[in-house]
């Protein structure tokens, strides 16, 4: 049954019987019955109750933030910024009033990326690069860009594409080394793309700070890679060459200035040799020529013998002037090895001859 269903008129709150079987107004029912109704709610156990203790405990727990090792916490006062706090234990104004968001300044962040561009020589070359990178003020990390950590993304492609863009195909393929350790112009490469970077950061005043930049990888598009390899392995080849050639050049070069130093060496004795020779026959000849002045005949003489001395030393045949008359006698260091030989008109005369006795007819030289 309804409640202002027509009846008995127990339900009906503005039934005329009630008011008058009280004595009191039907307004003044009312608020009796609501004021026993929020007496229930407040007393204890009450619904009030309840909603306050959730209150004082939710004002306990947020009232209060706990920042790790290697963090600061950035508090913001209705979303605008308060203060920095660093690890540790710290008060603040329970939520919604204040709020802590903990950022990490200690740790190194990292990003990859790969991007394609044109060379200077515009071919197309692909560059796998890693950045590494830490917070230095969180302040302007939350507040100063939207999405820091997207713009540094942005800013390194950027980078990259300035410095490898400004590059050759052939000197980006050659400065990558042999694997093992990077080569000089690779890391030449690196740098100006960490400072260019960190130069475009700061521009952005983010709160960001580049620690490392590296190319994990520099290659053309798959497309083509079967044709640069084959351009590589021929550099690769005419490099070896050209390195064989300088060590051959290294080992043969000492050989030839070793040659070249003995030669010099030589000439030098026998130059040596040739002038005092020299010198020597001119003062014999000055000799002579005192000698030959003070005695013309008889040095003129000694001469002729010693000369035909020089020129029959190694004959083994003896000329004799005086018709067979004169017997002349030649000794020989070879006498006893070999016989000596009767000449018809001449004497006995040992073999070879390398004297002249001094006791041949003088009237017979000229």
């Amino acid at each position: 049954m309804a409640w202002n269903e027509p009846g008995n008129g127990q339900r009906d709150p503005w039934n005329k019987n009630k008011r008058s079987a009280g004595g009191k107004s039907g307004l003044e029912a009312t608020l009796k019955d609501l004021s026993k109704r929020f007496g229930k709610l407040g007393g204890p156990g009450g619904l009030f109750t309840i909603v306050g203790v959730f209150i004082l405990a939710w004002l306990l727990m947020t009232s209060y933030t706990v920042i790790g090792p290697g963090q600061v916490g950035v508090v913001q006062r209705f979303g605008a910024y308060a203060r920095t706090v660093g690890p540790g234990f710290h008060l603040k104004l329970p939520l919604p009033v204040e709020t802590v968001q903990p950022v990490a300044t200690s740790r190194v962040r990292a990003m990859s990326d790969q991007i394609r561009m044109l060379t200077r020589d515009e071919d197309i070359v692909a560059v796998d690069f890693n950045v590494q990178y830490q917070v230095t003020d969180p302040q302007k990390y939350l507040f100063n860009a939207r999405d820091p950590d997207g713009t540094l993304n942005e800013a390194a492609q950027a980078a990259v594409s300035a410095v490898i863009g400004a590059q050759q195909m052939d000197d980006i393929l050659t400065s990558q080394g042999d694997g093992n350790a990077p080569a000089p112009a690779l890391t030449a490469l690196q740098q100006q793309v960490r400072d260019q970077l960190q130069h475009t950061l700061d521009a952005y005043d983010c709160g960001l700070r580049v620690t490392d930049v590296s190319f994990q990888a520099i290659t053309p598009p798959q497309e083509v890679k079967d044709a640069f390899d084959d351009v590589n392995a021929a550099r690769q080849d005419r490099q070896g060459m050209i390195d064989q050639a300088h060590a051959n050049t290294s080992q043969e070069v000492p050989l030839a200035n070793g040659d070249a130093k003995r030669l010099a060496a030589e000439a030098d004795a026998y130059k040596s040799e040739r002038v005092a020779r020299a010198q020597g026959d001119a003062e014999r000849f000055n000799l002579i020529l005192k000698e030959y002045k003070a005695a013309p005949d008889v040095t003129r003489r000694r001469l002729w013998l010693e000369t035909m001395e020089d020129i029959l030393h190694a004959s083994n045949k003896v000329i004799d002037g005086s018709d067979g008359r004169s017997v002349i006698n030649i000794t020989n260091d070879h006498a006893d090895s070999q016989p000596a030989t009767n000449l018809p008109g001449v004497g006995t005369v040992a073999q070879p001859a390398n004297a002249l006795g001094d006791d041949a007819d003088k009237g017979k030289q000229p």
